[in-house]
């Protein structure tokens, strides 16, 4: 299975960062292990220009901060694309700017592009997402690795790809 894990955010705004920490991490583990069959990318894109990088991947994870009302700083979320549907559904769009990652993708499926079926979301709840610091605040700091293994587990079920000769 074709698969693409994206560290989303900016890693110059505090904790907006750690969705891209998380993949660098998740990258060095991967190339550790000798598994060189995931591709592993950054953005700071959502919408249309995200379902774009998606087109050719059977799967997907997305890792990225979260500010929730009640949300504690560091906490993992484990998301689906139903549940960014229920929390902030497009409405009223008046451009493709505001499109969400759900209807972008239901869209770009309709243009027949080759979309992942399956979209796994790691969203890890931030403090502090508006000061320009190359560094997240601790609580979200001490939970990088944490998210990495989870992802990292989450990749292991996955067959490894079959030796080529």
């Amino acid at each position: 299975m074709k698969t693409l894990l994206i560290g989303l955010g900016n890693p110059i705004l505090t904790d907006d960062g750690v969705g891209v920490k998380v993949a660098y991490a998740v990258k060095e583990a991967l190339a550790s292990a000798g598994r060189n069959d995931i591709t592993v990318a950054e953005a700071s894109v959502g919408g249309l220009a995200l379902m774009e990088i998606m087109v050719g991947y059977q799967r997907v994870i997305l890792v990225d901060a979260i500010q929730t009302p009640s949300g504690q700083p560091g906490t993992i979320h484990r998301l689906t694309l139903d549940d960014i549907v229920s929390a902030a559904p497009t409405q009223h769009s008046a451009s493709a700017h505001d499109m969400n990652l759900p209807t972008a993708l239901e869209l770009g499926r309709r243009l027949g592009l080759s979309l992942p079926r399956v979209v796994e979301i790691f969203a890890i709840e931030a403090e502090d997402v508006v000061t320009f610091c190359e560094t997240c605040t601790h609580a979200v700091d001490a939970a990088i690795s944490a998210a990495t293994e989870l992802i990292l587990q989450s990749l292991a079920r996955l067959p490894e790809p079959a030796a080529t000769h």
